[in-house]
Formats: C-alpha cells, sequence, structure tokens
C-alpha cells in the first residue's frame, strides 16, 4: 500500500471524509499506478481523467460502506492543521518494541 494515501473510513465520532480527501488520495494512487509523480504534457489529460474517476469512486465507495463525504479540502494539505491532528493522536507506539519476534528477526537477517 501506498504510504500517503491515508485511510479514509471513519468510526461515527470522526465526522466524514471530506472530497479534498478523496482527491488526494485518488491523486497519490495514480502516481503510484503510472509511476509519475507529475505527467508529462502528452499524459496530462490522462493523468487528470484518472485522478477525477477515481476520486468518485472512492467517494462512492465511502459513501456505500456508511462513511459520509463533505465537500471541503483535504485537512492533511495545511501543515498547520496537518500538525495538529497528528498532535491529537497521540506518541506513536513502536510496533519492533510490541513483539519481540519481530525485534530478533531483524537482527538475525
Amino acid at each position: 500500500m501506498c504510504r500517503s494515501i491515508r485511510q479514509l473510513r471513519r468510526g461515527d465520532e470522526a465526522g466524514a471524509a471530506t472530497t479534498g480527501e478523496a482527491q488526494a488520495a485518488a491523486l497519490q494512487y495514480v502516481r503510484k499506478v503510472s509511476g509519475y509523480r507529475a505527467p508529462s504534457a502528452r499524459n496530462e489529460e490522462a493523468f487528470r481523467v484518472a485522478v477525477s474517476e477515481i476520486t468518485a469512486a472512492t467517494e462512492r465507495l465511502l459513501e456505500a460502506i456508511g462513511t459520509p463525504v463533505a465537500d471541503g479540502p483535504d485537512p492533511f494539505a495545511d501543515p498547520v492543521t496537518r500538525r495538529a491532528i497528528l498532535a491529537a493522536r497521540g506518541p506513536r507506539r513502536d510496533r519492533a518494541s510490541d513483539n519481540p519476534e519481530r525485534r530478533t528477526s531483524r537482527a538475525s537477517a
């Protein structure tokens, strides 16, 4: 999975996903699949159409699984908002320290 694509399905208390988040996820998907960060002039239209279609499909999927989608920007696009969201999540857990088997397999590899 592309690390830049965030999970948009949320619990009831977290609120709706936004159209901006769906578009950001679609853009990352198209970049990953195409292998281009930005398309050439020749491929620009195909790239734009693909992002638009995948955005629409993402919004339909979210609605179908019970996650509302509201009009709005991607909150992670603004650095100040992104820092606030990440700070509210609390400290990140180190997965390796939670799993001793994983720690030893890395050391022996």
